[in-house]
């Protein structure tokens, strides 16, 4: 199965997917997203490859993000996702591609990161408020993540999502160097309650 046939079939399960979940009609995804009706059910079918736009319109129409559509169904706690496990959305015959490598819907402030470790070298973290969501891509040598008690292997060119709400830590047991991209989302601080003044009334 190629890769535009592989993102039909995931797009189409997600919209569904998506779709009853919020409770939508076809005729409600349509109006909300400003998407026919029409292109609705082929895209529900894998009739047809929409454009991103239409893609991001939909998605931003049922709320969730664009890799919500495109991703697999949510696995377990930590999930890798190998080299040929990547969608690729986009390319052009002259080498020009889009890749997505991994996605979360978790929604909050976003921190990035770049990380080189040298063989023998890590690093510990203790857990990060209840919602946090790390996200990596490992690009040079392997990386050991450790999230809680368990440990995975994390080779050059693939990426991992983990609740990083436990305690974690980075390693390089391999004998060159490690260099990977980090993005941590961290929950939104709930907003104060106002304070009640004498002469409010409840």
């Amino acid at each position: 199965m190629s890769d535009l046939e592989q993102l039909s079939l995931a797009l189409a399960r997600n919209l569904k997917r998506w779709r009853g979940e919020r409770g939508f009609t076809l005729d409600s995804l349509a109006a909300r997203s400003g998407v026919s009706r029409g292109m609705i059910i082929q895209i529900e079918q894998a009739r047809t490859n929409p454009s991103v736009g239409t893609a991001v319109r939909l998605a931003d129409a049922l709320g969730v993000s664009i890799s919500a559509l495109l991703d697999y169904d949510r696995g377990p706690q930590v999930r890798i996702v190998a080299p040929d496990q990547v969608v690729r959305i986009w390319s052009s015959e002259a080498g020009s591609s889009t890749t997505m490598l991994i996605g979360t819907d978790e929604r909050g402030p976003m921190e990035l990161w770049t990380w080189r470790l040298v063989p023998g070298e890590g690093t510990e973290s203790a857990p990060h408020p209840s919602g946090t969501i790390e996200m990596l891509h490992v690009t040079a040598g392997e990386l050991t993540l450790v999230v809680g008690e368990e440990e995975f292997r994390v080779p050059a060119g693939a990426a991992a999502t983990f609740e990083a709400n436990l305690p974690h830590s980075y390693r390089n047991d391999g004998a060159e160097p490690m260099e990977m991209t980090l993005a941590v989302s961290v929950p939104p601080m709930p907003a104060p309650r106002a304070r009640r003044e004498p002469h409010d009334t409840p």
